[in-house]
């Protein structure tokens, strides 16, 4: 099957011009960002885990700890864990076998520089419900002690999950030196260190197998669920049964599974995000999908294991009222946002047209705000922490990093509109003036 289609006969150097400028500092910050993101990773384990010594170990203990680990041969050696890196492998292939075989639409992405777009099979929403009903079927033959190995094998899994964003960052950057391969425009400054970072290559691919679209929402997503569920059956063995889960624990996990699941199944909206039009793919989002969303994201279920909490009726309601609003006005806007751009407006919301042609909604959600889709994601982050209480600052950090993240991709995509639409964004934002957060940012 053609995956592209066809595209414009262009020289290949005005399809990929030289990158001029630099995010995130530049080299020197794409260098320590690599480096401080597997660093940060296994910090949110050593700093909020039961072999520590608590969320946090008591501080008086860490500088002598943190070096005395350094110097360790067996601390290093420990990191290291052959069986969890073999079934990492394995759930990898798993997903890329269930993504071939699979039933799925093929659909076209966006115009491409080339004129052409790209296909995409659609088969994650599949994909994740074979994965539940393994897992569900395996836990309920064999017990939930069969599936508490993410929780006791875990720093083997990160690392797993390194190792993996590391190879795939290295074979997409090399192979983006082939001939033909269209770059993304941030990609190609011609610094090592910054290329391989950001990512080179809009689109790096395997035949019709679409390396980035794929990391995006298979195997980081997914297991993302299945590690919860983990901590899920780890704390049941603790506590003698499910029945005995706390009321905290099973919030999060029907809180995150559902967030999952809506991704899954919208996965059509993932074609036009910034990620997937603009972004080439290299550490950056590979460790982001493969590491970084697993294996931070679940810290909350992992510390409620060892350090469990009962809210009662009362605060359960609570945490579930502020989850839906920030679900609804998080699915709503993009619903308002989704019929816009295919031609309906079925709420008759008001807009304004730029000298370009292009129409930007001035009412509804999109009125209250320029991102108000990230105001419901925030709500969302915060009503993830809640069922953990407020003994430890460290497993709200989901909630801060989330809002660093989402006013950085605010600010790019008002800088790329400033540069699409000219004067007439700056009329835009004096008709919608808050960037995520009515009435206050």
């Amino acid at each position: 099957m053609s995956t592209t289609t066809k595209a414009k006969s262009e020289p290949l150097a005005d399809l990929n011009p030289h990158s001029t400028t630099y995010e995130f500092m530049g080299p020197p910050g794409a260098f320590l960002i690599s480096f401080g993101v597997p660093f940060m990773t296994y910090l949110l384990y050593f700093g909020c885990s039961e072999e520590s010594g608590g969320c946090p170990p008591p501080l008086q203990s860490v500088p002598d700890r943190f070096v005395e680990a350094l110097s360790d041969k067996t601390f290093w050696a420990s990191l290291w864990d052959t069986e969890a890196s073999l079934i990492y492998l394995g759930w990898y292939a798993f997903c890329v076998v269930a993504w071939a075989v699979l039933p799925g639409d093929w659909i076209e992405g966006v115009t491409m520089r080339t004129g052409g777009k790209k296909k995409y099979k659609i088969n994650a929403f599949s994909t994740f419900l074979l994965a539940m009903g393994i897992s569900c079927g395996y836990i309920f033959r064999n017990g939930p002690e069969s599936f508490t190995f993410f929780y006791r094998k875990w720093v083997g899994f990160v690392t797993a999950s390194l190792v993996m964003s590391l190879v795939q960052a290295f074979y997409v950057y090399a192979s983006s030196y082939r001939p033909g391969a269209l770059l993304a425009l941030g990609g190609n400054s011609g610094n090592f260190i910054y290329d391989w970072y950001i990512g080179r290559e809009l689109n790096p691919s395997i035949g019709s197998f679409d390396i980035k679209s794929f990391n995006e929402l298979r195997p980081g997503l997914i297991l993302w669920v299945l590690v919860n569920i983990s901590m899920v059956c780890e704390q049941a063995v603790r506590r003698g049964s499910f029945a005995n889960v706390t009321d905290s624990m099973w919030l999060v996990l029907a809180f995150q599974t559902w967030y999952v699941t809506d991704g899954l199944y919208n996965e059509p909206a993932i074609f036009t995000t910034m990620d997937i039009t603009t972004d080439g793919f290299g550490f950056m989002l590979a460790v982001g999908d493969l590491t970084w969303v697993p294996f931070v994201y679940s810290l909350q279920a992992r510390y409620l294991v060892f350090k469990p909490v009962e809210l009662g009726l009362l605060r359960t309601a609570g945490v579930l009222g502020l989850n839906l609003l920030g679900y609804y006005i998080f699915r709503d806007a993009n619903g308002e946002k989704n019929d816009f751009r295919n031609g309906r407006n079925p709420k008759n919301l008001k807009y304004f047209t730029t000298s370009t042609g292009s129409k930007l909604l001035t009412s509804g959600w999109w009125g209250r705000s320029r991102h108000p889709n990230y105001f419901g994601d925030l709500l969302m982050a915060f009503a993830w922490s809640l069922p953990t209480g407020f003994d430890t600052p460290i497993t709200y950090f989901y909630v801060v990093y989330f809002a660093v993240l989402l006013i950085h991709r605010q600010r790019r995509d008002d800088e790329n509109c400033e540069k699409k639409y000219g004067k007439d964004w700056e009329t835009y934002k004096k008709l919608v003036p808050y960037r995520i957060i009515p009435h206050v940012y």
